[in-house]
C-alpha cells in the first residue's frame, strides 16, 4: 500500500524556486505573440502523418484549416511562406496584425 505522507517530511520543507516568467511563443502564421489561449497546430495533419506542432492563435488556426484541405496542408508541410503566398491568407495576416493577441472573431467559410 502506498504511503500518504513521506517519512522525511512533505513538500513544505523544499525551498521555493524563483520561477522565471515563461517566454510567450510567437504565432507560426502571423508571427505575433500568442495570447492566453494557444492552439498547438499540426502543420501537416495527423491523418497525413504529421507529428510536429506549432503554436498559433485560435483565429489563425481556424483560418488555415478553413482555407486549405488536408492534402494541400500536406503539400505545404512546415513552409509557412507557401501558406502566406495565398492571397486570402496574406490579406488575413495583414488584417490581424493590428489586433490584440487575444482577439477572436468568426471565420468565414471558403467557397469551394
Amino acid at each position: 500500500m502506498a504511503r500518504k505522507h513521506s517519512k522525511h517530511g512533505g513538500y513544505q520543507d523544499l525551498p521555493q524556486a524563483e520561477e522565471a516568467p515563461a517566454e510567450v511563443p510567437a504565432c507560426w502564421l502571423c508571427a505575433r505573440p500568442t495570447g492566453t489561449t494557444i492552439v498547438w497546430h499540426h502543420p501537416v495533419p495527423k491523418s497525413r502523418g504529421g507529428r510536429d506542432v506549432v503554436p498559433m492563435h485560435p483565429i489563425c488556426q481556424r483560418t488555415v484549416i478553413t482555407h486549405f484541405t488536408n492534402s494541400e496542408l500536406q503539400r505545404h508541410g512546415n513552409d509557412v511562406e507557401a501558406l502566406l503566398a495565398d492571397p486570402t491568407i496574406r490579406k488575413f495576416v495583414d488584417w490581424v496584425a493590428k489586433k490584440d493577441p487575444d482577439f477572436n472573431a468568426s471565420t468565414p467559410k471558403k467557397k469551394r
